[in-house]
């Protein structure tokens, strides 16, 4: 998936280059970067590909075989995003800006 991880690249980069053209001026930019969330999209498209299986059978299997790399072994809530959302369009989060801010239940491994 080249072209996603190439526009997720790129939305970092910008909006990197916006904090840096706001500094000092109290206004923040970051980037909030979901993983696998059970959207009403990811539902209909779970239904089509589940072969007749539930969505907490296709679920698990999913994060054993194609996401094992998850910590939390589920697709996120589109309420836990929006929580990550809020909190960083809030007051709270005045001394974060510049960053990319991942939703992903631990799916990336970092080399820190």
């Amino acid at each position: 998936m080249i072209h996603y991880g190439m526009t997720k690249t790129a939305q970092i980069a910008v909006a990197r280059g916006l904090a840096e053209l706001t500094a000092g001026t109290g206004i923040t930019v970051n980037s909030v970067l979901p993983g696998p969330t059970r959207s009403e999209g990811v539902e209909e498209f779970v239904g089509k590909l589940s072969g007749g299986k539930s969505f907490e059978e296709f679920e698990k299997e999913f994060f054993e075989k194609v996401r094992p790399t998850s910590l939390i072994k589920r697709f996120a809530s589109v309420d836990e995003v929006a929580s990550m959302v809020t909190y960083v369009a809030s007051p709270l989060a005045s001394a974060t800006t510049g960053a990319a801010l991942r939703v992903e239940g631990g799916l990336v491994k970092s080399a820190f």
